[in-house]
């Protein structure tokens, strides 16, 4: 096992308690620590030399001796430096829990992923030799079928609204604080007895005490239904002290755990209780301090990336952070810095940088001075912070074009909050549309158009697109008004979306006819997979082979929407998975299952997924094409990226669509 030279975020107890371990521990060496205060900083250090003591957390980042760093900041740091530390090449431990929320977390993982970095959540419990018996007694079957699984951690703290653990800035309640235990441990044991590492509950249900004036949970109780008629019955707070054991009920018998969270301290002990026998007390015993366990996993898996269960791997703490998000929905705990206005920066710098390894391409647009990126990034993602945090992760990556809609509600709010903060309008493209049925008129045009340049805090779009036709009107009354505002310098270009190809021609006839300017692009549906039903009324393909003949033909700019025919080309997608009813009715036919076959047998041979082949489809079409995505997480927006990469020739293309054997 190598050695690992430590550097630690923070001179608080736990990380006080960290560093006694690493002096215990087989393979760690501490040799930085870091505060934002240099008094404290060097304080700490003191106490262990050698030690170099660093003002700034960057400074310990920044440290060329420093190999893996220790995260032990209050839970809304977390994201911020653990992505720091990924991009500065740090191992990372990150103290429980991962984060705020899981939009944080999957963030902070897929930076480790993508920076080759070891990342594993604190749960210094999960990586002690009683966890491990645990699991394999439950996995042996020595109490039966688990029926019943109880955990409680709640402890009662003095009340201060300033404390970390009632301040709603700070992350404040217990769930988050110690609800988290209880939760991996339920989700721990459940995954044992049915066989697996890790499992998710079908059901969450709870309710508590929350403070009046910070919103936090001072008390909170939640109910967990999971695969194989198991529940969980889990109890937290920091204004209530509890009994906090652990008991597991099965039918032939209990476990109760005296000390779960503290494993291997004095008096620990595991006891089983078989139907019609004595009750049986085992104790785990070891040599090594309670956190030294997990500094030397790091040490040993650090190459890997993550430790396999039951420390906590990615898997594991990606699907914990959905169970807090969704048990504090539950109780209504909603913290400031999930709120979109809360979300003036990027999480993880104080200005959006363009990174050197950025992979956009792009096209030009005639009419427009800047150029537009493939992959256009939906305006509907900005609506929430973690929606926020995609679009600096996307624009931090080449990203420029952003298409956002009147009919969209708050999103074109929420897009002009997301330009105004970053200071970023002259560097972006705004694809603003409007015309949307029922307004799908000459009038409806110029009043939403001025409303979405008010929200999005503009004075123009850079592109602006009829969402709808209305045949009812002739094509010049709308190539008249769009003219107008192309001459108020409200847009350069203008396009439509949901438009005949029929109808495109009679309107840039009537342009050209009068000395005026016509559809600079058209934004219909194309993709991989037939859309067999339309997604919403009134919504055209553009993927017959009329209609890619004659945008061929005329070079004619496509800005394609639903080009991964909305998760079709996922594991969703199974001839006998019907839940998704929406993706039932638009997707599923032969001839589309027979495309996605296809599209998993080239992305073998290609070494990427199924999803990427689907996306290149469209950007290899041999005519202008952009793609608009609407990523829900920054692992989508990396998947789409992905996509720019794969090249497909014109043979590949007419067998993906089922034009060749």
């Amino acid at each position: 096992m190598s050695t690992l030279n430590w550097g630690i975020l923070s001179t608080g107890t736990i990380a006080k308690r960290f560093a006694k371990s690493l002096k215990t521990s087989k393979t760690g060496r501490l040799v930085a620590v870091g505060s934002r205060d240099q008094t404290k900083a060097e304080s700490f250090a003191k106490s262990f030399d050698p030690t170099t003591a660093h003002g700034d957390y960057q400074f310990v980042l920044d440290d060329p001796s420093v190999h893996a760093v220790y995260i032990a900041l209050p839970h809304p740091f977390h994201a911020e430096w653990t992505i720091r530390a990924a991009r500065a090449g740090k191992h990372i431990l990150c103290e429980k829990p991962a984060a705020l929320t899981w939009a944080e977390t999957e963030a902070m993982i897929e930076s480790a992923r993508e920076n080759g970095v070891f990342f594993m959540e604190a749960f210094m419990y999960r990586c002690h030799p009683q966890t491990q018996r645990l699991v394999e007694i439950i996995r042996a079957g020595e109490i039966g079928d688990v029926r019943l699984i109880q955990a409680t951690f709640s402890f009662d703290a003095r009340y201060s609204r300033e404390s970390r653990l009632f301040n709603n800035a700070l992350g404040g309640g217990g769930i988050l604080d110690v609800g988290c235990y209880c939760v991996s441990m339920a989700r721990l044991i459940a995954a044992a007895a049915l066989g697996l590492d890790t499992v998710e509950p079908l059901l969450v249900k709870g309710t508590g005490w929350l403070d009046p004036e910070e919103g936090t949970d001072l008390l909170a109780s939640a109910l967990l239904k999971f695969p194989g008629n198991i529940t969980a019955q889990l109890s937290t707070g920091v204004q209530l002290a509890q009994d906090n054991t652990v008991r597991i009920h099965g039918s032939k018998g209990s476990l109760t755990l005296n000390q779960p969270w503290f494993a291997g301290g004095k008096g620990a002990t595991l006891v089983i209780a078989r139907k019609g026998q004595p009750p049986e007390t085992l104790v785990t015993e070891s040599e090594d301090d309670l956190y030294t366990h997990e500094i030397d996993l790091v040490a040993e898996y650090k190459d890997r990336g993550q430790a396999p269960s039951p420390a906590m791997n990615w898997e594991d703490t990606l699907g914990n952070m959905k169970v807090l998000d969704a048990w504090r929905a539950e109780l209504g705990v909603v913290y400031k810095a999930e709120k979109r206005q809360s979300m003036t920066h990027p999480l993880w710098s104080d200005t959006l940088v363009r990174r050197g390894d950025a992979s956009m391409r792009y096209l030009e647009l005639p009419g427009l001075a800047k150029p537009v990126s493939r992959l256009i990034m939906g305006g509907m993602s900005a609506r929430t912070a973690a929606g926020q945090m995609v679009l600096d992760d996307y624009f931090e990556r080449g990203g420029n074009a952003f298409d956002t809609a009147a009919i969209y509600g708050e999103a074109d709010a929420a897009l002009g909050h997301w330009m105004s903060t970053r200071g970023v309008r002259k560097d972006v493209v705004v694809v603003a549309k409007g015309a949307h049925t029922p307004h799908c008129t000459p009038e409806g045009i110029s009043r939403q158009l001025k409303e979405s340049l008010r929200n999005l805090q503009t004075d123009h779009a850079d592109i602006y697109i009829m969402h709808r036709d209305n045949e009812e009107v002739p094509v010049g009354e709308f190539i008249d008004v769009l003219n107008r505002h192309l001459a108020d310098g409200c847009y350069p270009v203008f396009g439509a979306s949901n438009w005949t190809l029929e109808r495109i021609g009679a309107a840039n006839d009537y342009a050209a006819k009068n000395g005026l300017k016509g559809f600079s692009v058209l934004n219909n549906q194309l993709s991989l997979a037939r859309m067999v039903d339309p997604v919403w009324a009134g919504c055209l393909s553009v993927g017959d082979a009329a209609s890619l003949a004659w945008l061929k033909q005329r070079q004619f700019p496509l800005m394609s929407w639903s080009s991964q025919a909305r998760g079709f080309f996922t594991e969703r997608a199974t001839p006998d998975r019907k839940e998704d009813r929406e993706l039932v009715r638009c997707w599923y036919a032969a001839d589309n299952f027979e495309r996605k076959r296809r599209a998993a047998e080239l992305a073998l041979k290609k070494g990427c997924e199924e999803i990427n082949i689907a996306l290149a489809y469209v950007l290899c079409q041999p005519f202008p094409v952009w793609t608009l995505v609407g990523p829900a997480c920054i692992g989508e927006v990396q998947s789409c990226f992905r996509a720019l990469e794969v090249q497909l020739t014109p043979e590949e293309l007419l067998w993906l669509n089922l034009e060749t054997q």
